[in-house]
């Protein structure tokens, strides 16, 4: 049986000022958390329907009821552990670097972290009014790319300030990225969801790029800020 301070940590972390606190979050599903296993994150609790052959000290094997009564997902997926957020690392300037200006959506930052990791993308910078990488919904949707992927919450006006390589940015009115001649090295600078890359950012960069519409009606605003990610990523790699 779990006991109340067991199910009381858990449904803390959902919330971000108690992941800090503790120091943990939360990862749901088998194939996820194999992938993290896998990796240095330091496992703290595992909560399965069925065993994993690991330390039986972190592995505690529950009933599907029980393991309903922790999970943050509708229909839950065998298994639920509990990890150590890592100490964050530099930030290794030597390549291209994605940044995000307040990236709201849980399941956008999740995407762009598994596209960060699918280009090859070493360090992801976030400001600091984006959403926290180790929520729940993001953890989910990184599928385990996570581990490979340098996360850093900074200030983003600070940051490109200080680096050297060119800053580019996606804009509605910038130019065509399909005619453009994009380096190895360099920023990529992605904005909010909603009001795109904000005024102090704006200032900063020194490249605006867009992805061209090719529809006869040309009638939609935007794309989404993930698949925006995906198309220019795969156009700098591309070069």
């Amino acid at each position: 049986m779990l006991s109340k301070n067991q199910i009381k940590l858990i449904t803390r972390l959902k919330q971000k000022k108690y992941r800090q606190q503790e120091g943990f979050f939360v990862v749901e599903g088998v194939k996820t958390i194999n992938e993290l296993l896998q990796s240095n994150l330091a496992l703290h609790a595992l909560y399965t329907t069925e065993t994993f052959n690991i330390d039986a000290k972190q592995e505690i094997l529950i009933s599907e009821t029980d393991l309903k009564r922790i999970s943050f997902l509708t229909t839950p997926n065998k298994a639920l552990a509990i990890f150590k957020i890592p100490n964050p690392k530099p930030i290794d300037k030597n390549g291209l670097i994605v940044v995000l200006d307040a990236i709201r959506d849980p399941g956008n930052l999740g995407t762009i972290i598994r596209l960060c990791d699918w280009f090859g993308i070493k360090d992801l910078v976030c400001s600091k009014e984006t959403v926290d990488c180790f929520n729940p919904k993001v953890i989910q949707a990184t599928m385990g790319s996570i581990t490979r992927v340098n996360i850093s919450y900074v200030d983003v006006v600070d940051f490109l300030n200080e680096v050297e390589s060119p800053v580019f940015g996606a804009f509605m009115e910038g130019e065509n990225v399909y005619s453009k001649q994009l380096p190895e090295k360099g920023v990529l600078v992605m904005g909010n969801e909603a009001n795109g890359v904000s005024k102090d950012v704006e200032a900063i960069i020194s490249e605006k790029i867009s992805i061209p519409r090719f529809g006869d009606l040309q009638a939609t605003e935007s794309l989404n800020v993930a698949t925006a990610t995906a198309i220019l990523l795969s156009e700098f790699k591309r070069r």
